[in-house]
């Protein structure tokens, strides 16, 4: 596991500190024909050797080749419509990668992976696609019917903020669940209450306000329900 760690705070170093975004705009701009590209890469490997040792300047290589070829292909593919996506998938990439280099070179005892199990695993990826995916489309249905009766304008908002801002939401209340934090949950809802103090205030509109606190309440009603549901089948499993 530490050594896992050591290539990751290799890649973490490389990618984000010793690039400068001087570096990452000639990259944008030259592609594959700037020589910071390839400078950017060899960063990586000499990394990897300060970090593990000469012993491992075999991984040093494949790493650096590996790196390169996912910057690569990101510095080719990549457009301003779609930067977000490739900036994730590009991170995906390399933490995959290490993680099947990890693996190659260090041969872990899978048995260590036993604080989690595939009931546990599966227990959590739903309830992760529940809260995240599913239950934000089960609140905008329930309150279908009363957002037809309010004039809510997307001009003054950021595109799918309010999406965002609830998944968000629900996944912090669900690790609080899950952690036992309850306290951390009221210290949630009363910082979302501050900020939204502000609109509803300006807002003379009383269904505005009614409308924005059922949202929230159920948002933050189903991660709660999520979080204690999980925890019970934890407990039987």
């Amino acid at each position: 596991m530490i050594l896992f760690l050591k290539l990751l705070l290799a890649h973490l170093v490389g990618d984000f500190i010793l690039q400068p975004k001087s570096w990452v705009a000639e990259k944008e701009q030259k592609k594959g024909k700037s020589p910071k590209v390839y400078l950017h890469f060899l960063i990586h490997g000499l990394l990897v050797l300060i970090l593990l040792g000469k012993e491992y300047w075999t991984m040093a290589v494949c790493i650096t080749v590996i790196h390169g070829i996912i910057d690569l292909i990101k510095i080719y593919l990549q457009k301003d419509t779609n930067r977000p996506i490739w900036f994730f998938a590009d991170q995906i990439a390399h933490l995959i990668s290490l993680l099947l280099i990890g693996y190659i070179w260090f041969e872990p005892d899978l048995g260590q992976l036993d604080w989690i199990t595939p009931q546990e695993l599966w227990i959590f990826i739903t309830a992760i696609v529940f809260i995240t995916q599913v239950s934000g489309i089960v609140i905008q249905f329930l309150l279908t019917g009363w957002s037809k009766d309010l004039n809510l304008s997307d001009e003054a908002s950021l595109k799918n903020a309010g999406k965002y801002i609830g998944i968000l939401e629900r996944l912090f209340v669900f690790v609080f669940v899950i952690s036992g934090r309850w306290e951390a949950i009221g210290f949630l809802l009363a910082a979302k209450s501050v900020f939204r103090f502000g609109d509803l205030r300006k807002s003379k509109d009383r269904k505005l306000t009614e409308y924005i606190l059922i949202g929230t309440l159920l948002s933050f009603g189903i991660a709660l329900a999520t979080g204690i549901a999980v925890s019970w089948l934890l407990k039987i499993y």
